[in-house]
Parts: structure tokens; C-alpha cells; sequence
């Protein structure tokens, strides 16, 4: 399992209570901790993933493992993610299960308000003394998906991938026909005020197959 880092964009303060708010199960509270060393488990399943809305990653069964160390200065929290999430399959648009193995380091310090020092460094503020990992867990998720998901051969939905691959082929045969002659000297390409009546309607066809598909 490889160590990983946050990279996050940081939510604006009204979105991310409204999103946290559902999560109140996974708010830590820092300032009470006793203990030099604690433990917190998680199951995230099909209603997290829901409710956080991620354009990533929709649905899944993960489960993450929080242990807190505190020490003179800071908080250390290093999370243990295991599981399975569903995303589409870049080839064939199927739904595949990718599996999920990724260690993360999260820094916590106290402040005045909240802030991110670095990739990896947050700022919550001393006097709420706790901070919600929801969004923190998506994210380290989120990251671990490769750029490019693809069924493992012979698991593609073989008709959709049929039907994809015939209508790519002759959308570029078309493209070839439409800018073959060079007696039309662009006479048949849309400016920008006609653009959208000459709007190419294959994509309309090609977008109502999938869609039955997918019915």
C-alpha cells in the first residue's frame, strides 16, 4: 500500500457545512482527547457516497480506519481505506468495481480559524477543537481512481462497445468526406452565429442509444 497525499480544493465556509452537516457521525473531537493514541472505524457504503455528491465516485463499500496520535504541537491522522467503489468503464460506459487499497496523512493543528498550510496540513479552528473527515475521506478516495478505468478483457459490455466503435467509425468517415474536397473552400463550416442551427446530429443519435441502453 502506498502512502498518499491530500490534494484538495478547499470547499467555500456555507458549502462545507452544509455538506458536513450530514455527517455528523464522522466529526472528531480533537480537544477532548485523553489519550495519546485513538482508533475510529468507518463503513463507508452507497448512502456516503450519495450524500457527498462526488462527480467521481457515486457508489461503493469502503472501510476506513482513523487512528489519531496527538503529540506536543499537532495532531497526526493517518487513514487506512480498503474496499470497492463502482465507476464508469471509459470503454463500454458499464458500470465496473474498482478496488480501493490507500494509505493518507492528514496534520491537524490549532487556530484561530480554519486554514490549509500545505497539501497535507490543516488549520481548525481552537475554540470548535474538532474537524469532520467526511469530505477527507471522499477525497482520498476520489484520488486513488486511476485517470483511465477500463473492464478487464472480456468484461466490456460487448454491444454497447459494438455499437460506440461503428458510430466513431463512421463519424470519422463522414469528417473524411466533409473536408476531403478542397473546391468547397469552407463554404459549409458554421460561423459563430450559425453554429448552433448547424449542430451535428449524430451526437443527438449516438446519446439516445446510450440512453436506452442504460433503460
Amino acid at each position: 500500500m502506498l502512502l498518499g497525499v491530500l490534494f484538495f480544493i478547499p470547499l467555500p465556509r456555507f458549502l462545507r457545512k452544509k455538506i458536513l452537516g450530514k455527517f455528523d457521525i464522522y466529526k472528531v473531537d480533537l480537544k477532548g482527547f485523553t489519550q495519546e493514541s485513538n482508533t475510529f472505524d468507518y463503513l463507508l457504503g452507497n448512502t456516503f457516497f450519495a450524500n457527498i455528491d462526488g462527480d467521481e465516485v457515486r457508489k461503493g463499500k469502503v472501510q476506513a480506519t482513523l487512528t489519531v496520535k496527538r503529540t506536543a504541537v499537532a495532531f497526526e491522522l493517518d487513514f487506512q481505506l480498503q474496499g470497492t467503489v463502482k465507476v464508469s468503464c471509459d470503454r463500454c460506459l458499464d458500470d465496473m468495481d474498482l478496488p480501493i487499497d490507500t494509505r493518507n496523512r492528514l496534520i491537524v493543528k490549532f487556530g484561530k480559524e480554519y486554514a490549509e498550510e500545505s497539501d497535507e496540513v490543516v488549520v481548525i479552528p481552537e475554540d470548535e477543537g474538532s474537524i469532520n473527515i467526511a469530505w477527507f475521506l471522499y477525497e482520498f478516495i476520489a484520488l486513488s481512481v486511476p485517470m483511465k478505468h477500463i473492464h478487464a478483457p472480456g468484461k466490456c459490455n460487448k454491444n454497447m462497445s459494438s455499437k460506440l466503435k461503428k458510430h466513431t467509425a463512421r463519424d470519422t468517415s463522414d469528417a473524411d468526406d466533409d473536408f476531403g474536397d478542397d473546391d468547397t473552400e469552407g463554404d459549409d463550416i458554421p460561423t459563430d452565429d450559425n453554429t448552433a442551427a448547424t449542430a451535428d446530429p449524430r451526437w443527438d443519435t449516438l446519446k439516445g442509444i446510450i440512453e436506452n441502453e442504460n433503460n
